[in-house]
């Protein structure tokens, strides 16, 4: 989890927002980006998306069985989703998805929780890991703010 908030912090840095993520398969780090949704200008380019794409061209496949995911803040729906399809075995989050919605990120406030349980998910939940530490990293981001919307 401190590598993804540190990768958070580099691209809040970088004009990004405080989304940072590690995908780990057998103590190996696969993957380990931020959001570039900025910097892509890509709507869908948010950190857990980028560290699937990266992770799926890294292991020349898109079934990441046997991966964890940890993710700074708990995954919006859309990257639920992409866990699931990409079978990630398990999400281990910081900050929760409720915490973002009161920065003013443009949140569904469906937890990852409810997720798995609609669409009977085999993904493993892990939640509120260094929880205090990803909420000092919106802090972070919150100063550097420039007044976009988000």
């Amino acid at each position: 989890m401190m590598l993804a908030i540190s990768k958070a912090r580099q691209g809040v840095e970088k004009g990004q927002t405080p989304f940072g993520v590690c995908i780990i398969k057998e103590g190996a780090i696969i993957s380990c980006v931020h959001n570039i949704v900025w910097e892509s200008m890509d709507i869908t380019a948010h950190a857990e998306i980028h560290a699937l794409r990266e992770a799926c061209k890294k292991l020349n496949t898109v079934d990441l069985s046997g991966c964890v995911m940890y993710s700074t803040c708990e995954p919006c729906p859309m990257c639920f989703s992409a866990c699931h399809w990409a079978k990630i075995t398990k999400i281990i989050y910081g900050a929760r998805i409720d915490d973002a919605k009161k920065l003013g990120f443009n949140e569904l406030t469906i937890s990852n929780n409810e997720m798995k349980q609609f669409g009977n998910s085999p993904v493993e939940i892990v939640g509120g890991l260094l929880r205090k530490e990803n909420l000092e990293l919106f802090e972070f981001w919150y100063k550097r703010e420039d007044g976009r919307v988000y």
